[in-house]
């Protein structure tokens, strides 16, 4: 997803400035030293206020590095990243970690507010994580299109767009596989985890021959900034992002759509990492995430629906880039396995091909 930057020096200085002290719930050092949290997640995902907030409660400090790919985040992990507590991944990464070993088990007992979580978002992490044994999750949802209707006057909503030859440059895609392969596949009705090599070969071409020339870059960092100075005009990509970097008196210019067709759905999962030296810390920030008041004020900072906890559907007060029905087509992104091969082969062709 995707989601707000934050440095530690930033931090450090919403600790000095909240003038925390040590208190019944804290977790600091014997020392005094306010004890760190080291969180690897989406840029453009979690309030600084909702993390100021669990820094005072606990007297704790949060250090919060970004990635913009599930496979930025698992490529640094493996390159030896392994001093975050926390990170939040994919539906399909959460399933590699698993099997890697990679995770420390969730002690649901201590999450008092695990009740929260919609049944219906834990039946579908049923396909990559049953019983929630290793991950918790975050938030469910969609990359979709991003329309300046200033600049585009007519458009069909649906996938279509990405061959207009009359909006040749002036627009963008992710520099992500799952993501571009998977709306090119359900643009043709079919799977976005088909091990098809026909089907995977005919999203190929899609993509190749009537999407890539008429953008000017497949991109998962910059999409947000170029599309609020008008750089382009399209771009596929995740709506808190664009909002985020968008004059917000000019937001009824953009149109923010999950086309009809539907597309790959997103799980984002908190989890722990095995060699985490501060567990219960991380299981106090999980369920802190899901108390109702705290959730709601997660996805009021970014348009969200709701989607994952159902109380703070209640307290919820801000307006949504899109409705959680608009999720109804999309299919959930799953581990494929050797089979992923096939779609890396098929990136690759894409990606320095003609």
């Amino acid at each position: 997803m995707k989601r707000l930057l934050r440095t530690a020096a930033a931090s450090a200085a919403i600790l000095l400035a909240l003038g925390a002290t040590i208190s019944l719930g804290s977790c600091s050092k014997s020392s005094g030293e306010p004890k760190k949290l080291y969180i690897f997640n989406w840029t453009y995902y979690t309030p600084d206020s909702v993390i100021a907030k669990f820094e005072k409660e606990y007297n704790c400090k949060v250090v919060y590095d970004s990635f913009d790919s599930n496979e930025a985040m698992f490529a640094k992990l493996k390159a030896g990243g392994s001093n975050y507590d926390i990170v939040f991944p994919s539906a399909d990464y959460v399933s590699i970690m698993i099997s890697q070993k990679m995770l420390a088990p969730i002690d649901k007992s201590k999450l008092q507010n695990f009740k929260n979580i919609d049944p219906a978002v834990l039946a579908r992490s049923k396909d990559y994580d049953p019983d929630n044994k290793y991950s918790v999750p975050y938030y469910m949802g969609a990359a979709g299109v991003a329309v300046n209707k200033s600049k585009v006057k007519k458009y069909d909503r649906n996938w279509s767009i990405f061959a207009r030859a009359d909006l040749k440059d002036k627009m963008t895609m992710l520099d992500d596989m799952r993501e571009v392969m998977g709306d090119a596949l359900a643009s043709q009705g079919k799977s976005v985890n088909t091990k098809s090599e026909g089907e995977i070969a005919a999203a190929e071409k899609l993509v190749n021959d009537s999407w890539k020339p008429n953008l000017l870059k497949f991109d998962a960092e910059a999409y947000a900034k170029l599309f609020a100075t008008g750089e382009i005009w399209v771009a596929q990509g995740y709506a808190e992002s664009i909002f985020a970097e968008y004059d917000a008196k000019k937001r009824a210019d953009v149109d923010f759509f999950i086309p009809k067709e539907g597309g790959p759905l997103y799980i984002d999962s908190m989890v722990i990492m095995k060699a985490s030296k501060s567990k219960d810390l991380a299981l106090k920030f999980i369920d802190f995430i899901h108390r109702p008041e705290n959730y709601a004020e997660f996805c009021d900072a970014f348009g969200f629906p709701c989607t994952a906890n159902v109380p703070a559907r209640d307290l919820k007060k801000g307006d949504m880039w899109y409705k959680p029905e608009d999720l109804a087509k999309c299919e959930l992104k799953l581990d494929l396995g050797a089979d992923l091969e096939k779609y890396n082969n098929a990136w690759q062709e894409i990606k320095v091909g003609k």
